[in-house]
């Protein structure tokens, strides 16, 4: 217990002080709660951001490149705003995932990477196109952005 570095030592000390051999299983599943949470919330980021991006350039640019509006299938009139609107709710939305994490439940690793996948990856591309939809059409009825 007396090699190694220094954050290394201290958590030998903390599972030996205990003297229960079955913590050190707690400290595994707490350390692949952690892994599980932060790979849903980056698969999450990732594919919201190409779904914002896939949302907002073609609003953005249609008028530059006339080409980029058949690829604003959503009609955006107010996209940059909203798209950052979206994102300040989006945040504040994922606090309280980031917080209680995703629970562990022992599966295979391609089991977990395939409900990953289809639950933070599908609903990252999924839900900006509607959250972003919906206040830009809050924005219009209100007349911003027009």
């Amino acid at each position: 217990m007396n090699s190694g570095t220094q954050p290394a030592k201290e958590a030998a000390n903390m599972i030996d002080l205990d003297s229960d051999p079955t913590k050190l299983i707690e400290v595994v599943e707490t350390g692949k709660q952690l892994l599980m949470t932060r790979g849903a919330l980056t698969t999450f980021s990732i594919t919201n951001d190409v779904a914002k991006y896939f949302a907002i350039v073609p609003a953005a640019f249609a008028a530059t490149y006339p080409a980029l509006n058949s690829l604003n299938f959503m009609d955006l009139h107010a996209a940059v705003l909203s798209a950052v609107i979206f994102n300040a709710i989006i945040i504040v939305l994922l606090i309280p995932l980031a917080l209680r994490g995703v629970r562990y439940r022992p599966l295979a690793a391609a089991e977990a990477l395939r409900n990953n996948l289809l639950i933070y990856g599908l609903g990252g591309l999924v839900v900006p196109f509607i959250g972003i939809k919906l206040i830009d059409l809050v924005l219009t009825a209100l007349g911003v952005g027009a």
